[in-house]
């Protein structure tokens, strides 16, 4: 059973749409005449379903669209506002919303956006329940995101939990590679043995060997005693190479007869050491690339890259930001014991729109200075410390909302002809209707090709 909250001020308008969606099965309908109210009762009760109308005083439909999504971001929003705002449209679609529906529209029509809407909701509760299952089963701490994805990175871990193959995780700084490599080794046969991590790009290249293979004593100027070596210390459990591209020439030799033939030598000894210990390797770099100029080894890619893993960037996947927002919200709120402030819908606007160089490491960061600095309960843009947006060019925001623009024109298309012919062709009639002037009317009209007749059937639709 749904619950559903219509947000409306004008009193007709909201009845309405309650006596309608009870007579259609929603007998879980309530109604507020303010975005306040509305807020107030997201905190207190769980709405599947929220039509909020976009022109309302003091907070309008967006800023609520904005905090119902960050409050409970599984929650679909339908917005309502005056025909033909396109702008407003494509506001409401960036922050989240699952449909617009211009007035005066057709009572069917917004039941038919309400069945989509809600078909939808009952889809991603499916999926989020699966995955909630599947985190209870498995141990993915710290791996957050509902996105395809996502989800497909999940699939994938879970799939290899009984593997013991190699693993190459690849992606940007910042998209979480250690989370996964620690989820892969989590879910092994291997979860109750050490766990190391070694950041090559950290060591020195002249160190490299030594560090990771371990040196014997006197084997080079400083060797003033035995060294037990990062392989040595993973021995029985998974290690987990870093930024495996900044590893040294000879220290891919050393490495690829590891994978080879499970065999180590220390620095300055011929003395072979046989250790069972699972690789897992992590790169922001092209390694097919490298492999072109040399500096990394074809044969030792080759070995790599049996099972590849790769992290979108956050900016791929903004769909998962108020998800890790309220995360990080109420990760670094439990720590600071306080409570957990709500982000404002600028606040969340600005963070879907930024591009995130830094991926979910800097949204992190953002947010725990946020939650530190706050003053009060409620993060706005200021407390975010986001000052400089890279603008996007007109080319890209056409792109971005072409699929946007054509849908709501062909809505706007429909909503003029069915007008028409409820009127019999009568313009100035139809444009009373419509709540706009017949000179807007005829020029919608002649953009959309509409024909003037006095009769309108099927072949107009």
């Amino acid at each position: 059973m749904f619950n559903i909250l219509i947000v409306e001020d004008q009193k007709n308008m909201r009845e309405s749409l309650v006596i309608v969606l009870k007579r259609a099965g929603y007998y879980h309908v309530d109604s507020v005449e303010n975005g306040e109210k509305a807020v107030e009762l997201q905190k207190d009760h769980f709405y599947d379903l929220v039509v909020v109308d976009l022109k309302m005083e003091t907070m309008d439909g967006l800023e609520v669209l904005s905090r119902i999504k960050y409050m409970n971001p599984s929650t679909e929003v339908v917005v309502m506002t005056a025909f033909g705002t396109i702008d407003s449209a494509i506001l409401a679609m960036r922050k989240g919303a699952y449909d617009y529906i211009t007035k005066p529209f057709q009572l069917a029509d917004m039941l038919s956006v309400i069945e989509r809407a809600l078909e939808k909701k009952r889809l991603c509760d499916k999926v989020n329940n699966l995955q909630k299952e599947i985190k209870e089963k498995y141990k993915f701490d710290g791996i957050i995101g509902n996105s395809p994805m996502m989800m497909r990175v999940l699939n994938i871990l879970i799939e290899m939990a009984n593997s013991e193959s190699i693993v190459l995780i690849t992606g940007e700084s910042g998209t979480g590679k250690e989370l996964v490599a620690r989820a892969i080794h989590n879910n092994s046969r291997r979860s109750d043995k050490p766990f190391v991590v070694v950041n090559c790009g950290a060591l020195p290249e002249s160190l490299q060997e030594s560090e990771l293979f371990g040196h014997a004593i006197g084997s080079f100027t400083g060797a003033v005693k035995d060294k037990k070596g990062i392989f040595l210390e993973a021995q029985g459990g998974t290690l987990f190479l870093d930024e495996i591209g900044e590893t040294s020439l000879s220290s891919q030799v050393k490495l690829l007869r590891f994978l080879q033939n499970g065999e180590i030598r220390k620095v300055g000894e011929n003395k072979p050491i046989y250790l069972d210990v699972r690789i897992i390797v992590a790169t922001n770099k092209d390694l097919e690339e490298a492999t072109k100029n040399g500096s990394f080894r074809k044969d030792l890619f080759y070995r790599l890259n049996v099972i590849r893993i790769h992290l979108p960037p956050l900016r791929e996947r903004k769909e998962d930001i108020p998800i890790l927002t309220n995360y990080f919200v109420n990760m670094y709120a439990d720590k600071l014991k306080k409570k957990p402030p709500e982000i404002h819908g600028d606040a969340m606007s600005m963070l879907l729109s930024y591009p995130w160089p830094g991926n979910v490491r800097e949204l992190e960061n953002v947010i725990e200075r946020a939650v530190t600095l706050v003053k009060g309960d409620l993060i706005t843009r200021d407390d975010l410390a986001l000052q400089s947006l890279p603008q996007k060019n007109t080319v890209d925001i056409m792109t971005e909302m072409g699929g946007i623009r054509a849908a709501l024109a062909q809505q706007e298309r429909k909503t003029i002809i069915d007008s028409l012919r409820k009127c019999a062709g009568n313009r100035k009639q139809a444009a009373i209707n419509l709540g706009i002037s017949t000179t807007t009317l005829w020029r919608k009209m002649k953009e959309y090709q509409i024909v003037p007749k006095t009769s309108y059937n099927t072949e107009n639709k």
